[in-house]
């Protein structure tokens, strides 16, 4: 399975970047993009693995609950 790369701006507006078969490479590539000057402040930078790019997409776009935190006890 291929790694995506994708830029993810509010309102799950995805726009994809590249697609890699290695890890190291899909993250090397995710970090020089991250510090690119012109990138917006509203825009992530996610690297996904997925069987195609319709489930990148889908798994970029679920709405997760938020991790339990250790001090709500």
């Amino acid at each position: 399975m291929p790694y995506y790369i994708y830029k993810v701006f509010p309102f799950h507006r995805l726009e994809k970047i590249a697609v890699l078969d290695a890890f190291p490479q899909a993250s090397a590539q995710a970090k020089e993009i991250r510090k690119d000057p012109a990138l917006p402040g509203d825009c992530k930078v996610k690297v996904i693995f997925a069987e195609d790019e319709l489930g990148a997409e889908t798994l970029l776009t679920e709405v997760r609950e938020p991790a339990p935190r250790l001090d709500d006890d």
